[in-house]
């Protein structure tokens, strides 16, 4: 619990500097999605920040006809042979997720059994068929204690970096409740230690 209090209050802090930052590096044209090249080895010491995104006709994530669909999709599928969901976020047209597998095969089954989840629940709400999922989801491994750190700030407050975007901010305090910091029991508990233990060493002092 100590630890999980310090997380939030880090998210508090976050201001995106140092280490790992989701959408750094050099914008991608218009239509451009995730390349299908072959994906890295996986060592299991080393967390992986997943970004999936749907299509546009299904971008409505935190409506109130899908918020309670979307968690319990997350939930079912927070654990498998050697996969765990520690942290997410939903947001309105994307999934943000921090994951432990053993490996890239259980990590592709992982990631695949929770967008069936989701993509069932979807379509049987919005009452449509097909493709919820935009492309192929955005893996990033998480190798240091900051890198680890900035990535669970990143989002565990992913909701007041986008309201902050939209000129909408929301106090600082306030805890997204469509993301595991409001939702505990969908989550599983982390196994490597980066995201038990090592996370905390890349905290910014001051």
């Amino acid at each position: 619990m100590g630890r999980w209090k310090r997380q939030l209050a880090f998210e508090l802090k976050y201001v995106g500097r140092g280490g790992y930052r989701e959408g750094a590096g050099r914008p991608k044209k218009p239509g451009a999605g995730v390349p299908h090249t072959q994906r890295p080895d996986l060592a299991a010491r080393h967390p992986v920040h997943v970004t999936a995104r749907v299509r546009d006709e299904a971008a409505r994530l935190r409506s109130r006809a899908l918020c309670r669909l979307i968690l319990h999709a997350l939930g079912g599928g927070r654990e498998r042979d050697g996969f765990r969901l520690v942290h997410f976020t939903v947001q309105s047209n994307h999934v943000h997720l921090i994951v432990e597998a053993r490996d890239a095969v259980a990590l592709a089954r992982g990631i695949q059994g929770i967008a069936i989840r989701i993509a069932r629940a979807v379509n049987r709400a919005l009452e449509r068929t097909g493709k919820v999922f935009a492309d192929r989801y955005h893996a990033h491994q998480l190798r240091s204690p900051t890198e680890t750190a900035n990535a669970i700030a990143y989002v565990l407050g992913n909701a007041h970096i986008h309201a902050a975007r939209r000129g909408r901010p929301i106090r600082p305090a306030a805890i997204d409740p469509l993301s595991s910091a409001a939702n505990r029991e969908l989550v599983a508990e982390p196994q490597t230690w980066l995201l038990r233990f090592g996370w905390i060493r890349g905290i910014p002092s001051g």
